[in-house]
């Protein structure tokens, strides 16, 4: 992600009469917002693509009249999924059990087999960085539509507050406001645990083990007494209905999994750019963990996405 000056000096050295490839060269950067807003690779690829439908409606005199063609790709981009985040929470309450957002497979995987299938352009990868975690990605569904866009535009791509107001339609006060209680909810996020790639290797190795030899005790050990088990299905998949609490309840559930008949294989994978597990049955990814550890090394939270609609970057086309 570009900082404010890097923006500044790349606006300043765009032309009047944008080429083709000035404007196309705005699609990862967009993609990677449109991503971090609705937590879905295909909504994010939606906005991205009526962004530049929108784009390509005016007439060439309107294009070269716009002086940063990249600041009006991202405002128009932003509203649309500001819009989107509108709609998204009514969609979400005839969905199908839990929602969970659509995890991403590691940077060598998306390329082999990402949205499109195999020979995606690596220039339309999401950068995995903390802002796409499961956790923080989880708690920015649990922000208003209007908050989450002010964090990200402000605290994870560093616009101004003054150029965050005119997407978000309202005063740069406001969204500096948006954007403070935001920060509060993902300040909490970061007190359960911080991100560590080293230390969730681990927990998550430990875990792999325990549930291929189908030992409880050590399942229950290695989750928080409090842990939290969520399974996205959509209603395309098996999955439980709602959330699970509890380490026994959680480890129990595992354990029923481990049981299952048909030929499967637990595999390690890096999910949203941390250790995770995925399981493979007949050369198909069929769900996709993603965890969150604890600073003590237990996992407080595992989010199981089954649902295939979001599993698309981890197959090949």
């Amino acid at each position: 992600m570009s900082t404010q000056p890097e923006r500044a000096q790349r606006r300043a050295a765009e032309p009047r009469d944008p080429s083709l490839s000035t404007i196309m060269g705005e699609r990862r950067q967009l993609l990677n917002l449109a991503y971090r807003l609705l937590g879905s690779l295909a909504d994010a690829e939606d906005a991205v693509q009526e962004t530049y439908t929108r784009w390509y409606a005016m007439s060439r005199a309107e294009q070269e009249a716009i002086e940063s063609p990249g600041a009006w790709l991202t405002k128009v981009a932003g509203r649309i999924c500001l819009n989107l985040l509108g709609s998204a929470r009514a969609r979400r309450e005839s969905y199908v059990g839990e929602w969970v957002p659509e995890p991403l497979p590691d940077a060598a995987e998306w390329i082999a087999g990402a949205a499109g299938g195999a020979g995606v352009d690596p220039a339309d990868r999401i950068t995995l960085d903390e802002s796409v975690t499961m956790a923080f990605l989880v708690v920015f569904e649990s922000m208003t539509p209007a908050e989450r866009v002010a964090f990200v535009l402000h605290d994870v791509f560093r616009y101004p507050f003054a150029e965050v107001a005119e997407i978000v339609g309202r005063s740069p006060a406001a969204c500096r406001q948006l954007a403070s209680s935001a920060r509060r909810r993902v300040a909490a996020a970061r007190a359960a645990g911080s991100p560590n790639a080293d230390r969730q290797a681990r927990v998550v190795r430990r875990f792999k083990a325990a549930w291929e030899a189908q030992d409880i005790d050590a399942l229950i050990g290695l989750l928080d007494p409090r842990a939290t088990a969520i399974s996205d299905g959509g209603g395309r998949a098996i999955a439980h209905p709602l959330p699970l609490e509890g380490a026994e309840q959680i480890a129990r559930l595992y354990l029923t999994i481990a049981r299952f008949p048909a030929p499967r294989t637990i595999l390690e994978r890096t999910v949203n750019g941390l250790p995770g597990l995925v399981i493979e049955s007949g050369g198909r990814i069929e769900t996709v963990f993603a965890f969150q550890v604890a600073d003590d090394d237990r996992i407080t939270h595992i989010w199981a996405v089954r649902n295939p609609d979001k599993l698309r970057p981890w197959h090949p086309s």
